[in-house]
C-alpha cells in the first residue's frame, strides 16, 4: 500500500474497510447491487487523542464498527472510512 499523505484530526480513525463477501456458505454468487455494506476494516492512520479520551485503536488493527458509521472516502483510487473512535464497536 502507497504511504498515504496527510493528518487525522483528533479522536478520528481511518479505516480500510474489508470486502463485501462474493459467496455465499453454499456458494451462490452475490451480486453487487445485493451485497451488504462491511462492518469492519483494517486501521490505517489514528488520529491524536483527544483531551478527555485516551485513543485506544492503533495502526494495524482490525475493527468493527456500526452500519452507518463514518464517512466514505476514497484517496489515491482506495475507498477508505473516517470514523470517531467512539463509533468504534469492538478491536479484534
Amino acid at each position: 500500500m502507497a504511504e498515504l499523505k496527510g493528518k487525522i484530526l483528533a479522536g478520528k480513525v481511518l479505516i480500510e474497510p474489508q470486502e463485501a463477501e462474493k459467496k455465499t456458505a453454499g456458494g451462490i454468487i452475490i451480486p453487487d447491487s445485493a451485497k451488504e455494506k462491511p462492518l469492519s476494516g483494517k486501521v490505517v492512520l489514528v488520529g491524536s487523542a483527544k483531551k478527555d479520551e485516551a485513543m485506544e485503536v492503533k495502526v494495524g488493527d482490525v475493527v468493527f464498527f456500526g452500519k452507518y458509521s463514518g464517512t466514505e472516502l476514497s484517496i489515491g483510487g482506495k475507498d477508505y472510512l473516517l470514523v470517531s473512535q467512539t463509533d468504534v464497536l469492538f478491536i479484534a
